[in-house]
């Protein structure tokens, strides 16, 4: 029986910034989001009986409803009805809970994988369109690449990414809700700092100087004052020779961007040493 397997990939967040909470609780947002080529690999495969089975070699995720990717099997065969079972199978690399959007990219990997696997012909429209039903981070995973992002993450306008630029990740030992950093944060605090055409050019130029100058996390104010370790990340990172330096999504996951893949190596060797998950990825945008 036919199985389809998609490589579901990771992000980092450029740039968030947080306008508004708007009336149905949700946070009205500004964003530039890049795909990485740090990736979890997603099959599914149609099973005869009428069920979904989801399994993992990670420890740390559901095997359930509780799973993005088991909800987005669900919705797809409720939405077409569809009454074959599936089975998905997925292979974890991004670390979980580490504001990468790994859960995410996998329930888009889902809705990718049926749409080919049941032959729905459904449009990557289409596709955003139920990812949204599913998470703010969907619709993105769906699309990968570079996007800026509005609303609550699902108005997405495609840009030229950051091409070929070496990035070293490092998530410590914490796990941060971030719902729970949505809740602490105080919007009358915050730097107010829309974003500008300067940067988006900067990100298309490439230059690495002037991104790592201006990019920004309007999340970091909750999430760097309860974990310090993040804060000292960002430190030893600029002391590795990172540009920049900046807390993915509401984290804990920090990446540092550097001018080469030889200085990411060394800084990634050196921060092992403190932090297990470190990763040393290329950016990744969608031939």
């Amino acid at each position: 029986m036919e199985k389809i397997t998609i490589k579901t990939y990771g992000k980092v967040n450029l740039y968030l910034e947080v306008i508004r909470k708007r009336e149905d609780g949700y946070h009205e947002l500004q964003m530039v989001m890049q795909s990485i080529g740090l990736y979890d690999k997603v099959s599914v495969k149609e099973k005869e009986k009428d069920e979904i089975i989801l399994d993992t070699n990670s420890p740390y995720i559901p095997k359930d409803e509780g799973n993005l990717a088991f909800q987005a099997a669900k919705l797809i065969k409720e939405e077409y009805r569809i009454d074959k079972g599936v089975e998905i199978d997925i292979i974890k690399n991004i670390p979980v809970a580490a504001g990468l959007a790994g859960g995410s990219a996998n329930a888009a990997g889902v809705l990718r994988g049926l749409n080919e696997l049941w032959s729905l012909n459904l449009s990557g429209e289409k596709l955003q369109e139920l990812g949204l039903r599913l998470g703010a981070d969907v619709p993105f995973s769906v699309m990968e690449g570079a996007a800026v992002a509005e609303g609550i993450g699902e108005k997405l306008t495609p840009i030229e990414g950051l091409k070929n630029t070496w990035l070293v990740l490092c998530k410590p030992g914490i796990s941060v809700s971030t719902p729970e950093v949505y809740k602490a944060l105080d919007l009358s605090a915050l730097e107010r700092r829309p974003l500008s055409r300067e940067f988006l050019s900067a990100i298309e130029k490439r230059d690495l100087r002037s991104v790592s100058k201006n990019m920004y996390n309007a999340l970091e104010t909750v999430t760097v004052k309860k974990h310090g370790v993040i804060l000292d990340i960002k430190k030893k990172m600029m002391q590795y020779n990172a540009i920049g330096t900046m807390m993915s999504g509401s984290g804990p996951t920090v990446f540092g961007i550097f001018k080469d893949q030889e200085r990411a190596k060394k800084a990634a060797q050196n921060l092992r040493k403190y932090h297990n998950q470190t990763y040393v990825v290329n950016t990744y945008n969608k031939a």
